[in-house]
């Protein structure tokens, strides 16, 4: 299965939903010196490192995640730009220090407190964390809604701020991670699954399915649930 996954996701900007504006909007909010130091944990293939290089051209990005074809895909992705440095690891070992840990849906693999709790001592004076999570958006959510995330651990904007607070942090401000965003996220992933599906083997194809589900299922639910993108800093 995580065969088909990485063959599936191979040479795609995004491996979940995201945009420019969320980074431009967390960049705004904490009004982040041109010379930030930026960790990007849990960063796929670094669909976001090229904004943060954009809008800081004098920041420095250091890139983990722990798939080293991702982190390949990042190098070439940036054509080894100086500014970055990327390597294959744990993203519960950061070593910085940062002004700014961004995690964008990868958080919910160790655990918002958890993850918290090993990034504190990685965070610059005055630093900060972004992470975007799933989040249930309305009180009762749907069976179809609940089902969409499979065996993650979903909660609402309240309960992940708890979590926040149980690790020593308090929340800054949150938004909804858009449908266009998502739209980003699942337009070319369509595409790739189309053109993969006529010579999948078997285990290639169940990842295909799951991946269409997840396409289908979202239109059903996107107002019920989708990801909290929360800003927040040590107490």
């Amino acid at each position: 299965m995580e065969e088909g996954f990485f063959t599936l996701y191979q040479d795609l900007d995004r491996e979940g939903p995201g945009e420019r504006e969320d980074v431009e909007w967390v960049a705004g909010l904490l009004e982040l010196p041109d010379n930030a130091s930026v960790c990007d944990a849990g960063c796929g293939s670094g669909g976001d490192v090229p904004t943060f290089l954009d809008i800081f051209p004098d920041c420095r990005v250091t890139a983990v995640d722990t798939h080293k074809p991702f982190i390949d895909e990042l190098l070439v992705r940036t054509d080894a730009d100086p500014r970055v440095t990327a390597y294959a690891g744990s993203m519960a070992k950061l070593k910085g220090p940062f002004d700014l840990i961004w995690s964008a849906g990868a958080v919910y693999f160790l655990g918002v407190e958890n993850c918290l709790t090993a990034w504190r001592p990685a965070l610059a004076k005055g630093g900060a964390v972004a992470f975007s999570h799933p989040c249930y958006f309305v009180e009762t959510p749907s069976d179809a809604a609940a089902a969409f995330w499979e065996d993650c651990f979903v909660t609402d904007a309240a309960g992940i701020d708890s979590q926040v607070r149980n690790a020593g942090f308090r929340t800054v401000a949150t938004r909804r991670v858009s449908e266009s965003a998502w739209d980003a996220y699942f337009r070319p992933l369509q595409a790739r699954i189309a053109a993969l599906r006529s010579n999948a083997n078997v285990t290639l194809s169940e990842v295909l399915d799951a991946s269409q589900n997840e396409i289908d299922v979202w239109t059903r639910v996107k107002d019920e649930t989708g990801y909290l993108l929360s800003v927040v800093r040590p107490v």
